[in-house]
């Protein structure tokens, strides 16, 4: 059972995330992954997935309409094949190098948006998004910058709900993967269980930022969040 070290920090950690996810679409694992990986690092990837699991369902239930299932169809066949490979990268790449180089990999792919300015939304990019986000999921519980990127000039709604859609059976795909994988032991599900409450309360407090947010903000403030948690990855690492 985690401590009370866990439960403070961690639970501060995917409260706050939960906050930054329920009004832009993801954060759960970008803010609380650098900070348990830091202090828990046996508690991961699996506390932090059983997490990103519980709060999607939180925003379908309020927006699952605005979901765009079409183009999610790819996204989840990318997903499938990237998936093994973030579980072969959990058993023998060390969490300092996963760390630096999932963060450079982010700050590529934000990059190419912010030169390009609309990267298209087609088969072959939802598909290699997918891709990416199963390796880099399993990984670390850090799957969704890929795909929210292609998502990023939608709305808020379209945002939330498609990226809800895709962590509710991506963090599932992942677990599954782990735990056949031997990689998930009892203690990570039950530190994730114990952040259940923080993620949840996250989405309740989230309605006021996500009110503003949805007011012409939703590009700025996903650029922002995927930014700031590569970076963080990488500065992580480094030290």
């Amino acid at each position: 059972m985690p401590g009370l070290d866990f439960l403070l920090f961690g639970g501060l950690a995917a409260l706050f995330g939960a906050i930054v996810q329920g009004s832009v679409g993801l954060g759960v694992g970008l803010v609380a992954t650098p900070i348990v990986t830091m202090l828990f690092p046996s508690l991961m990837p699996g506390s932090i997935l059983v997490a990103a699991t519980v709060l999607p369902l939180a925003t379908l239930a309020q927006e699952v309409r605005h979901a765009d299932l079409k183009g999610l169809g790819w996204a989840f066949g990318g997903r499938l094949a990237g998936t093994p490979l973030g579980v072969w990268v959990v058993a023998v790449v060390p969490v300092r190098v996963l760390g630096a180089v999932i963060g450079a990999m982010v700050l590529a792919a934000l990059g190419a948006g912010l030169w390009r300015g609309r990267v298209p939304r087609n088969r072959a990019t939802l598909t290699t998004a997918g891709m990416i986000a199963g390796a880099t999921g399993s990984a670390s519980a850090i799957g969704g910058p890929p795909i929210a990127l292609l998502y990023q000039h939608e709305s808020g709604p379209k945002v939330r709900a498609t990226l809800a859609v895709f962590f509710t059976g991506g963090a599932l795909l992942s677990l599954v993967t782990l735990a056949a994988a031997g990689q998930l032991p009892g203690e990570q599900v039950t530190a994730g269980l114990v952040l259940t409450p923080f993620v949840l309360a996250g989405f309740v407090l989230a309605g006021p930022v996500r009110r503003y947010v949805d007011d012409g903000r939703m590009r700025t403030a996903i650029l922002v969040v995927v930014g700031a948690s590569a970076i963080t990855l990488i500065v992580r690492s480094l030290m």
